[in-house]
């Protein structure tokens, strides 16, 4: 009788903990990350590196954007907005080709250094001498001076347009009006880095030093890097020094690189991520049927290609790059392979009041002649190239260009996959034949398409160059007229699309998947989520 009774007693006692426990056994991973404010995301790949001076990927830039901030922060809901960053205020000149930024009184580094304009611009002078080589210096390019520095033609930094006035007064020179420069400062390349910090492990100019690892890497972000376990998960915290910090409404941030599309699906679904990267396109219809809550389709502002070596026998032809232009069709690829993708008809998508001129098309009978006029009649002695892919979601559309290009003008070409840092690092170095690759808009205007393939640019990586498509972009450069300007971007794609160094497929429309748990996230044509507005409700 005295047992029973304290069993009962125990089981009265006890059984709030013992459904506690039972519960936490039931819950998910992404339910006790929501719990905890951490929010888990899919990211592709693992980062190629955290100093944003050395890279040029949207992978790195997710982790980027937590750990730093430009001038200029993204809106939560809008792609035009011009919201206040590490600047608290600014303005310009009447024909906006001079700028100041006054930056925030609490700004600081996330070791609680104040961050300074001579950190600005002592991160564009890094980022532009030419010892240090920032693949991505280009984006810089709109100070006065900038090329011509980064180039070697002057060795003054002095002369390149950006000044500290005092510690919280950046004045930028630019040399050509850009109504959208706040726009452009939201950029990784426009960041500032920690001078205090850089300094300490090398010089200015030395690449990949240990400032921009743990334990030693300070960011002026929301958050701040507390943890990055290779190919496991990168994980961000809540940064106490940020100037914004108070409205930061999340604990932290973990970044999963899940290569696999169906991988990252699949931890989706199954309750391990809150949002992914990208959605498989062949289980868009899928997701639609059984799991449609968590769908998200949205226009995305980018242009998938394959981007062709102009240096290797027989690409080096024009007319090689017609005709394998001409016999993809890019039609029966995006309903088939990419779903919900828009077939390209030039390079830059349609972007406000910019429309290309309608260039591409599949014609494989004019694609035989102009291969034949090359000299490779039925492909006759064409050699065997090889085309790099670097995620197991662009075989299938991989496959489908070898298909083609071997139904219509007996040309073979090998498929050849990569990790996501030797499929960058051979395209930089012109080792490669052809690349599956994609470009996203840095900003909404068509410069973040077109200057990509001008002489030097980082990204170039085609070994094309034409002084005529350089002449356009410098003349529209300097053109206050809309429709001029427009004109010459016209006739400067137009060009670019007659000689084909890149092989434009499609448009990019975003498919990915997203917990309701999510809130503060809004579609953008840059999908550029501002971090720190995003929070978690369960």
């Amino acid at each position: 009788m005295f047992l029973r009774v304290t069993f009962r007693r125990l089981l009265l006692i006890y059984a709030p903990f013992l459904l506690f426990i039972a519960s936490c056994q039931r819950e998910s991973q992404v339910d006790r990350a929501t719990r905890e404010g951490i929010l888990l995301v899919g990211n592709s790949a693992e980062p190629k590196a955290l100093d944003h001076q050395l890279v040029t990927g949207v992978i790195e830039s997710k982790i980027i954007t937590s750990l730093f901030e430009g001038l200029v922060a993204d809106d939560p809901s809008r792609d035009d907005a011009a919201t206040p960053g590490a600047a608290a205020s600014w303005e310009h000149n009447e024909d906006m080709t001079g700028w100041v930024f006054h930056l925030q009184p609490e700004g600081k580094w996330s070791d609680g250094a104040p961050v300074t304009a001579h950190d600005f611009v002592f991160a564009f002078n890094r980022l532009l001498h030419p010892d240090f080589a920032g693949p991505y210096a280009e984006m810089l390019y709109f100070l006065e001076g900038a090329e011509a520095f980064n180039k070697g033609e002057t060795t003054d930094f002095s002369q390149v347009g950006v000044k500290a006035v005092d510690n919280f007064t950046l004045q930028l020179k630019l040399r050509e009006p850009v109504p959208y420069l706040p726009s452009l400062t939201r950029h990784y390349t426009w960041f500032p880095v920690p001078r205090h910090v850089v300094l300490r492990f090398g010089k200015m100019t030395d690449r990949f030093t240990k400032w921009s690892v743990l334990p030693n890497i300070v960011g002026n972000g929301p958050f701040k890097l507390t943890q990055w376990r290779f190919h496991d998960f990168t994980e961000v915290r809540r940064n106490p020094h940020y100037w914004n910090a108070a409205n930061v409404g999340l604990n932290g941030i973990r970044f999963y690189p899940v290569e696999n599309p169906y991988t990252e699906t699949r931890a989706f679904l199954s309750g391990q991520l809150h949002t992914t990267y990208q959605l498989p396109s062949d289980l868009i219809r899928t997701v639609k049927k059984n799991d449609s809550e968590f769908l998200r389709q949205e226009p995305y502002v980018g242009t998938t290609f394959i981007r062709l070596n102009t240096t290797r026998p027989a690409l080096s032809d024009p007319r090689v790059r017609q005709a394998l232009s001409l016999t993809i069709d890019r039609g029966q690829i995006c309903e088939h392979i990419m779903e919900g993708f828009i077939p390209a008809t030039s390079l830059t998508p349609k972007m406000g009041s910019y429309e290309p001129e309608a260039k591409l098309r599949f014609d494989p009978e004019r694609a035989r002649k102009l291969l034949a006029e090359a000299g490779f009649p039925n492909g006759d002695g064409f050699l065997v190239f090889s085309m790099l892919i670097s995620r197991p979601a662009a075989r299938a559309g991989a496959e489908a260009l070898q298909a083609m290009w071997l139904k219509h003008l007996n040309i073979r070409v090998n498929i050849q996959n990569m990790d996501w840092g030797s499929y960058v690092g051979a395209q930089q170095s012109l080792n490669f034949d052809m690349a599956s690759a994609g470009w996203i808009g840095d900003y909404l205007d068509p410069t973040t398409f077109l200057n990509i393939w001008t002489p030097g640019n980082g990204n170039n990586n085609t070994g094309w160059s034409d002084p005529r498509y350089d002449s356009l972009l410098r003349a529209a450069a300097l053109k206050a007229d809309p429709a001029e300007r427009i004109a010459l971007f016209r006739e400067a794609e137009g060009l670019l699309m007659d000689s084909q160094p890149i092989l434009p497929v499609s448009h990019y429309t975003r498919n990915y998947l997203l917990r309701p748990e999510v809130k503060g996230w809004h579609p953008l044509l840059l999908d550029n989520h501002p971090w720190g507005t995003i929070r978690l409700e369960r």
